[in-house]
């Protein structure tokens, strides 16, 4: 076997997750989605906490678009030079 060969069985061995790694990975994950909190223990599929982050993650950014859009908006009616202009601008970058 050329060592190149063993090089990349070694390199894919030593950097491959276990089934248990995944599951601690997955466990962590269920604990932080707010739906996961709610529902306790039950157990879920590991796809179905994906599912659910995977839709976690997108109702956080349309949140957060909404409140750049609702700072931009506040920012529109507030005198350019004034201390909370400037504190809504900081909130924007």
């Amino acid at each position: 076997m050329s060592s190149r060969r063993a090089r990349s069985r070694q390199s894919t061995s030593s950097s491959r997750i276990t089934d248990e790694q995944i599951n601690d990975l997955v466990s962590k994950l269920q604990a932080v989605l707010p739906e996961a909190r709610i529902r306790g223990a039950e157990r879920v599929s590991a796809a179905k906490v994906l599912q659910e982050t995977c839709n976690y993650i997108r109702s956080l950014h349309r949140e957060v678009d909404d409140l750049s859009e609702r700072l931009s908006e506040l920012l529109a009616t507030t005198e350019a030079s004034s201390a909370q202009a400037a504190i809504i601008r900081s909130l924007l970058k």
